[in-house]
């Protein structure tokens, strides 16, 4: 038995989430599909995946002392949210830097940004008026490095979080969750698994975790629909990210760019922007299986499932899972957001 190195680790989510199969949409589709619930991943109701990461994420800042957590997102952002729900949980203060890709009416609170204020948040607006997304990134970043400087002029000492928690500490939660599902499904040899991706975070732990516990005969491939453009250099940095994790975790496996697969066909417009078919999907397993999925990640992801279906890129009589990440908080935010769904 492999004894991976033992991380520090905060408890957060309620563990191994649920794996079922989808009987009605598998029938119409002609594969097995299978959903991973992680989208009950809690303590919260909303939010979802980020939970995972930030077990190892939260664990790794009180190993460090820390009383304080910094990170950054959209107004809308699950990561965000969730991280003011683990500080809660962990006794800590916490920070958020939020991007206004998508503004958020004054007075009229929504979705993830009104469970970020109920939670007590102090939050930092980041304006896009005159930005891209590469440079309020930046920007938010040294904004919170000087904060950071100046909590710890006060004896405070804060930890700052990446966007997504897309680091190999936090991407070992979904290593493990890999491992997870594969022992959930012993007697399934697992194909596929469709994912959403934004920062690459999930991407990575998940690339990992397929390279280390696939079964032997059948590795399963990560297929990885990004809900946002990225450039090229953005699937080096997920690599990278996997093999960090996999060090972490004390396993001898090696990532490379040909064990990822990444499409961006399926954004649409671009991030927080409602699309066609993501949209439909949506409909499509709710009037199916009467699951919820929300227009910003899983929509779209699940849209490209139906596409690669449809087109032949996965197999008559394959094994899929999709892997939700939850977020259908989203459903309930801004108009731009949710789009047109009935």
């Amino acid at each position: 038995m492999v004894e991976y190195n033992k991380l520090p680790k905060f408890e957060l989510g309620f563990f191994p989430t649920p794996v079922h199969k989808l009987d009605r949409l598998s029938n119409q589709l002609g594969v097995n599909l299978y959903l991973k619930r992680d989208d009950l991943t809690g303590p919260n109701l909303f939010g979802g995946n980020k939970i995972r990461k930030l077990e190892y994420l939260v664990g790794d800042a009180l190993k460090q002392g820390a009383d304080t957590l910094i990170t950054f997102g959209a107004t809308q952002s699950n990561h965000a949210m969730e991280t003011a729900v683990a500080a809660r949980k962990a006794g800590l203060d916490v920070i958020l830097y939020l991007e206004t890709i998508t503004p958020n009416k004054a007075g009229d609170d929504r979705a993830n940004i009104l469970v970020d204020k109920i939670l007590g948040a102090k939050i930092h607006y980041v304006s896009m008026a005159d930005r891209t997304e590469a440079q309020a990134d930046a920007f938010a970043m040294e904004e919170a490095k000087q904060e950071a400087a100046e909590l710890a002029k006060t004896g405070h000492k804060a930890y700052i979080i990446p966007v997504g928690g897309a680091t190999p500490i936090g991407s070992t939660g979904f290593a493990l969750g890999f491992k997870e599902l594969i022992d959930q499904l012993p007697d399934v040899a697992v194909d596929y698994i469709v994912q959403g991706s934004g920062t690459g975070g999930t991407a990575a732990g998940l690339i990992a975790g397929a390279k280390a516990f696939s079964r032997p005969d059948h590795p399963t491939e990560i297929l990885s629909i990004n809900v946002s453009p990225k450039p090229e250099e953005h699937y080096q940095k997920v690599v990278n990210i996997a093999n960090d994790a996999l060090d972490l975790l004390g396993l001898e496996q090696n990532v490379s760019l040909a064990d990822t697969h990444f499409d961006q066909s399926y954004f649409g417009d671009g991030y927080e922007i409602p699309s066609e078919s993501g949209s439909a999907a949506i409909q499509l397993l709710a009037r199916t299986e009467g699951i919820l999925t929300d227009p910003v990640y899983t929509g779209k992801a699940f849209a490209g499932l139906l596409d690669y279906v449809k087109t032949g890129k996965i197999k008559p009589g394959s094994n899929v899972v999709f892997w939700h990440t939850g977020g259908v908080s989203a459903l309930f935010a801004e108009d731009k957001i949710v789009g047109k769904l009935y």
